[in-house]
Parts: C-alpha cells; structure tokens; sequence
C-alpha cells in the first residue's frame, strides 16, 4: 500500500505538469499548487481506476497508469478551477 501511494505520487508530479499543459485556457495555479493537484488527483485516479477496472494501483508505471494519473489529475484540476477560478 505504502509503496503505491509513493509510485502514485511521483506519477502525480508528472501528471500534474501534462494535465497543466492539457486543460485548456489559463487555470492560474502556481506551479507547486499544480504538483500537489497532481498528485492527490492521480492518487483519486488510480483508486477510482482500480474500482473501475482501468488501471490499478500495484505500483507499476505504464501508459495506462500514466493515463490514469493525467484523468485523475485533470479531474481534480477541473473542480479546483470551477471551486476557485476566477468569476467573470
């Protein structure tokens, strides 16, 4: 468990800094807030992943866990931006 939260939250990094470059229009999320959505958004990923049968949390980078981490991240970058984007 310990050792898939740790390869989850380094996939997190570099899901946070792909999900950045893929969302689109300007989310104004500083670099460190980007790191830290990505890795609790590829955690949520790779738990809702391992629910749904997708992806799963063992620990093993690949391009489907890499893709689970980016949707999970981008997930939890979309509600962060309709929580506290900008109104207006």
């Amino acid at each position: 468990m310990l050792q898939s939260l740790l390869i989850w939250s380094v996939l997190g990094f570099v899901a946070g800094m792909l999900a950045k470059l893929i969302m689109p229009g300007r989310q104004g999320i500083n670099p460190i807030t980007t790191v830290l959505l990505g890795i609790i958004g590829s955690v949520i990923g790779g738990y809702l992943g391992s629910l749904l049968g997708i992806g799963d949390a063992s620990g093993s980078f690949s391009l489907k866990g890499i893709a689970v981490a980016v949707g999970g991240a981008l997930l939890l970058m979309y509600v962060w931006r309709l929580l506290f984007g900008k109104k207006g």
